[in-house]
């Protein structure tokens, strides 16, 4: 018999449905999921010696790719892009075969990674009874919840009874268990596992591992989602899966992290062929010619996984990390070391600037139990003659995570814009070039409060003093930095709330408020930015236009007034010479490939103004608002991927040209 059968999409909408709940089955290990569990193990048994179901060949297309991250920035940065397509075989009793028959890749930037073979295929069998990924250098032998002797590994919990409904009117009722190892010290799998209730079939699979699992000490977590979809009326077969790893400096904590996130359909299932026996010869994962991979034809494009969620997790495997979290209570998940290192920035190990003369320090990140992560930072300023230090405590399971931070002596800088990275600044501060802080120093304590992904909303709520500070390099009578601004001293209180949102065309805005008190001062701010970044992988050119004001109550200090002028801001004129307590700015950049990847040409152009009305400025503070409207325009050129820029800009209406050399802004935060 030879069946061919269309492919229905599975899955669509879970629905609640009468049956199991888990405050209805609260004990875990009863004697119902214990007998669910070994009705899945004897079907996966004997569906091997099916007679009705002797083989089937299908065809299967993916997406891999290899990004970076940084865990408190929204977005992540793609490195290199590849696209899978295979030929699929099983016949039973356990024999299965792949054929890689079409492969292409696409650098955006560069990278040497080289994929272990099942990150490049898909998983048809559930894993089997031991699962193993990464050719066993990620995960070696796991024991699958449904594998022999899984009783005695792992609690069960019989969670839930829904309904899977896929198509118009197809629907199969399913039961959620619940899955986490009795010990976390050893490897296991942590987890939901969705049975058909007519046949206790696996529907579909969300789960992570323990920490012990993890074989590679660079690992800091693996997700997985894997959907069946139901053939021939009974049979549970590959459809969708979805997988995400995530790896760190095992010593270091500097804040990024590689993650390999791959996405695979399986279709076009034919049942019950007549497959030669050469077909199962050889390896599990063979490969046509290298000219037959290029030369095939996919029906999506290398970048087309990526449309809608730029760069983010995947709603799906949130879902997973999610269902994980509820899990394991206060457990770690990370397969990284407990105590590391710390450095949030390379410039927390070294810096130089005019407020502190040379800076050195460092720091160490502690996970003490679940998700509760202590960051400690301190350091010595050797021209203050005095150190500065800060501690932060996070984490939680909840929607709102909470983070708590104190600090003594933190270098802040005034104006809202920043001129520099802080390696950047260090490179010009210490040749003697510009130094682009406006610098002050905080002690005190804030906690905020935002949601578990970065740049969602958040409230924080700070008490602090604030401190002036001073040139300590220079010699007054001979110092070519720029004179050190004073600002209100004083105890702050202040209360902060940051709203983003989306809008068209994968363009954003964010909304900041905050009130607050400083000595006898009551003052209040609004910013308000909003924000398209063109950059798509798949085009040659790239885009960037943004629009952002911002204005501030009578009586607020000068630390919180609005600084423009030269890099970043307006380029061309005097760096930070525009202050005002009201201000707005638009800001666009093109740039066009020449000699991709090298060498790009950029063009740049700004516009803004700040109004200063009747406030009055400290006394050596010897600046203005801008006096209307001003202007700069220039060109310059990408070098590298994008990574490095060099512009020569113009300021328009009282300016000058002035020449700019910086990083792309997807890797500042680092530096």
């Amino acid at each position: 018999m030879r069946t061919r059968a269309a492919l229905v999409p599975l899955a669509v909408v879970l629905v609640a449905a009468p049956g199991v709940t888990a405050q209805a089955s609260a004990d875990w290990n009863g004697a119902r999921v214990h007998a669910l569990i070994e009705r899945a193990r004897e079907l996966r048994q004997s569906t091997s010696v099916d007679s009705a179901f002797r083989s089937y060949r299908a065809d299967a297309q993916g997406h891999v790719y290899f990004l970076i991250d940084r865990p408190d920035q929204p977005e992540r940065t793609l490195v290199k892009a590849d696209q899978v397509a295979l030929e699929i075989f099983w016949q039973a009793p356990e024999l299965t075969k792949q054929r890689i028959v079409g492969l292409r890749d696409e650098e955006v930037l560069p990278t040497d990674i080289r994929y272990h073979l099942d990150h490049l295929t898909v998983v048809q069998d559930d894993f089997g009874d031991r699962i193993r990924l990464g050719d066993g250098d990620e995960v070696e032998a796991v024991l699958h919840p449904v594998g022999p002797g899984s009783e005695a590994l792992y609690d069960f919990l019989l969670a839930d009874s829904l309904t899977i409904r896929y198509g118009e009117s197809e629907q199969v009722r399913v039961y959620e268990v619940r899955v986490r190892p009795k010990d976390f010290a050893r490897p296991g799998f942590i987890g939901n596992v969705y049975l058909d209730r007519a046949t206790a079939a696996i529907v579909r699979m969300n789960f992570s591992f323990t920490p012990s699992s993890y074989v590679d000490p660079y690992l800091d977590y693996i997700r997985i989602s894997l959907d069946n979809s139901l053939w021939m009326g009974r049979y549970w077969l590959p459809y969708r899966q979805e997988v995400e790893l995530r790896r760190e400096i095992p010593v270091l904590d500097v804040l990024a992290g590689s993650v390999i996130r791959g996405r695979f359909t399986i279709r076009g299932y034919d049942f019950n062929l007549a497959l030669p026996a050469s077909t199962f010869v050889g390896p599990r994962v063979s490969s046509v010619s290298p000219a037959q991979r290029e030369a095939f034809v996919f029906d999506r494009g290398i970048f087309d996984d990526l449309a809608g969620e730029r760069l983010a997790p995947s709603p799906t495997l949130e879902e997973v990390d999610e269902q994980v979290r509820e899990l394991v209570e206060d457990e770690a998940l990370s397969g990284l070391a407990q105590l590391r290192f710390y450095f949030s920035t390379l410039s927390d190990a070294a810096r130089y600037n005019r407020a502190e003369g040379l800076f050195v320090g460092g720091g160490l990140s502690l996970r003490p139990r679940g998700t509760i992560l202590v960051r400690t930072r301190a350091g010595y300023s050797f021209g203050r003659d005095r150190p500065s230090a800060s501690v932060t405590l996070s984490g939680g399971t909840g929607r709102v995570i909470p983070s708590l931070s104190g600090y003594w002596d933190r270098l802040e800088d005034m104006g809202h814009h920043p001129g520099a990275t802080p390696l950047e600044n260090t490179i010009s501060a210490a040749s003697g070039e510009k130094d682009y802080l406006d610098p002050y120093f905080a002690r005190g304590a804030s906690l905020t409060l935002a949601g578990a992904r970065a740049g969602g909303a958040a409230v924080t709520v700070r008490f602090e003093e604030h401190r002036n500070a001073r040139d300590v390099v220079s010699d007054d009578a001979t110092s070519e930095f720029r004179p050190v601004r004073s600002v209100h001293e004083g105890v702050l209180g202040e209360l902060e709330v940051t709203v983003p949102a989306p809008l068209p065309r994968d363009g954003e805005a964010r909304l900041t408020g905050t009130v607050g008190r400083l000595g006898e001062r009551s003052f209040g701010t609004v910013r308000a930015e909003v924000g398209w970044d063109l950059r798509a992988p798949e085009q040659p050119w790239s885009a960037a236009v943004s629009a952002e004001g911002g204005l501030t109550s009578a009586r607020a200090p000068a630390q919180m007034l609005y600084l423009m002028g030269g890099r970043w801001t307006l380029p061309g004129h005097d760096y930070r010479s525009f202050v005002g307590d009201r201000y707005w700015l638009a800001r666009g950049e093109v740039t066009l490939p020449v000699r991709p990847p090298w060498v790009g040409v950029r063009l740049i152009g700004a516009v803004g103004s700040t109004y200063l009305g009747s406030r009055a400025l400290p006394p050596d503070w010897d600046d203005g608002d801008s006096g209307g409207v001003r202007a700069s325009i220039g060109a310059g050129l990408s070098i590298g991927w994008d990574a490095f820029r060099v512009d020569l800009a113009r300021g328009l209406r009282g300016g000058g040209w002035e020449a700019l050399f910086s990083v792309a802004p997807q890797f500042r935060a680092w530096l």
